[in-house]
């Protein structure tokens, strides 16, 4: 059943997963294999990934919606060339100063 149409990370979805009953998981056979492959993947700890939003909203840089946000910390982008992926197909890109403001965050949260 779906409850809310938020955007989230994929570390704030493997902490709402984990945090259903056990009865929930089992009824919900979607919630139970996303589960399994979040875990495969995702190494972030849901406090890391808070840490994480938080800074980055801190930004207040415009382009950054929590679509954006959410993708930014599912894929810790090292560098401008990996960041300007994130934004592939859209009508703006970051600015230099933007880009580095960005990279500058991750890194320091990594």
């Amino acid at each position: 059943m779906i409850k809310t149409a938020d955007v989230q990370a994929l570390g704030e979805v493997k902490e709402i997963l984990e945090n259903l009953s056990k009865e929930e998981k089992e009824e919900n056979k979607r919630a139970k294999d996303a589960l399994i492959y979040i875990k495969k993947f995702v190494k972030t700890k849901p406090d890391h990934v808070k840490k994480l939003k938080e800074a980055l909203q801190n930004l207040n840089l415009l382009k950054l919606n929590p679509k954006y946000i959410a993708k930014i910390i599912d894929l810790m982008p090292e560098d401008a060339e990996d960041l300007k992926k994130i934004f592939v197909g859209e009508d703006f890109t970051l600015e230099q100063d933007e880009i580095n403001s960005v990279l500058e965050v991750v890194k320091q949260n990594k």
